[in-house]
């Protein structure tokens, strides 16, 4: 892998681009090669993370069993099915969590998930210009309660993690892709699970048709995919716990939990 230095470049600008691709490739053909950095940062600035819900069947399956004591199930078997997705606001830059970093559980849940999901980075016009891993971390009992309740499980410090970097493409992910998670407690594999891109149910780009219908994004945004990997329902992240997220083509994001 080689690390180039282009110190001219305003990441919120750059992103903002529909051309992306052909700038970076310019650029980085007379750009200085430099050592491999010490620390990798979240691929994310000025862009606002949204997230789309109940876009796999077993994310449908695990929402409606989660809330069915709360009468919400329903809700999650309908948006699967319906024209319009389940869009949410997840992070501001500030917020996102880069590769090596903590993400964290809230002290007021007792049932917590990591999400693996393809995240899309859009530009200001509404153009998927590339992808990286997400990690949209869940509390599930506090959604499970109540689906109001939902800013709640998905929204909190160090909730949202996103890396090792962007893959910038001019086409998508092959439906081959694997999307795969490890979750290691003390030296020990507790879970591992995959899913492909092609158990996606929507189309990516209505999902970002829908994100932009009156939302604008100067800065271009980021958009988390949804899951098709969950844990089992007796399975909650401890602290110390070990999130290894990957995706072919992209790399792997690995994060530690922390309260």
């Amino acid at each position: 892998m080689r690390y180039y230095a282009l110190p001219d470049v305003a990441w919120d600008a750059l992103v903002a681009r529909d051309d992306l691709h052909a700038v970076l490739l310019e650029r980085t053909t007379s750009a200085p090669v430099v050592d491999a950095p010490t620390e990798i940062l979240a691929p994310v600035a000025g862009q606002e993370v949204w997230a789309a819900g109940v876009t796999y069947w077993r994310s449908r399956a695990a929402r409606m069993e989660e809330s069915k004591d709360a009468g919400g199930g329903s809700f999650y078997d309908r948006v699967y099915s319906a024209e319009r997705p389940e869009l949410f606001f997840k992070a501001n830059g500030p917020r996102v969590i880069g590769p090596g970093g903590h993400v964290r559980i809230r002290r007021d849940s007792k049932w917590n998930v990591p999400e693996p999901e393809l995240t899309l980075l859009i530009s200001a016009s509404g153009k998927i210009t590339g992808y990286t891993c997400g990690n949209d971390m869940s509390s599930r009992d506090i959604e499970g309660e109540n689906p109001l309740y939902l800013p709640q499980a998905k929204v909190y410090d160090g909730s949202c993690a996103l890396g090792p970097g962007i893959l910038v493409s001019e086409a998508p992910p092959p439906p081959t892709t694997s999307i795969s998670i490890r979750i290691v407690r003390a030296a020990v594999e507790v879970f591992a699970g995959a899913t492909t891109v092609s158990q996606i149910k929507r189309e990516l780009p209505s999902l970002v048709e829908f994100l932009f219908r009156e939302n604008s994004f100067p800065a271009g945004c980021m958009l988390m995919t949804g899951t098709g990997v969950i844990p089992p329902d007796a399975f909650t992240l401890a602290h110390g716990d070990e999130i290894e997220i990957t995706i072919d083509g992209i790399g792997a994001l690995r994060n530690t939990v922390a309260h």
